[in-house]
């Protein structure tokens, strides 16, 4: 059976933050925990080794497979910093358009540097993808 290896630790959010190499980078993930959780209104906690998430909910597809999931979060990794939101929200393609610069993947968004995006835009992807995962999982989320 497939066991997660994202899941909610006890480990320190700001020991990870402080241990980012780059001191940028350290930077934008201060400020990047402060807008997600002013937004979310959920403290941050660490998902695995590197992951800094808001919330949680427990998700569980037609296959079977099953597990619980931070609602959103972000790692300042060394090549740049990957935002998490909810996967198949489809307003987030038109939010993306007015971001910044950015990458964006299935469920993920990377960008270089928080100056580079508008921190506007960033909150109303996180409460929008909040709202998908409520809607999607209205008895998973935690």
């Amino acid at each position: 059976m497939y066991e997660l290896k994202t899941k909610e630790t006890d480990n320190s959010v700001l020991e990870f933050i402080e241990n980012v190499d780059s001191p940028k980078k350290r930077e934008d993930a201060y400020r990047l925990l402060d807008l997600f959780t002013e937004t979310t209104g959920h403290e941050a906690n660490m998902w695995g080794p590197s992951i800094i998430g808001f919330g949680s909910y427990h998700y569980k597809y037609d296959s079977g497979h099953e597990g619980d999931a931070p609602l959103v979060g972000f790692s300042p990794r060394k090549a740049k910093i990957s935002l998490y939101f909810a996967t198949g929200d489809s307003e987030r393609s038109q939010l993306l358009e007015k971001f910044g610069k950015h990458k964006a993947g299935k469920a993920c968004v990377y960008i270089n540097k928080v100056a580079d995006i508008d921190e506007e835009v960033l909150k109303q992807i996180i409460d929008e993808s909040v709202v998908f995962l409520k809607k999607t999982y209205p008895d998973g989320i935690k």
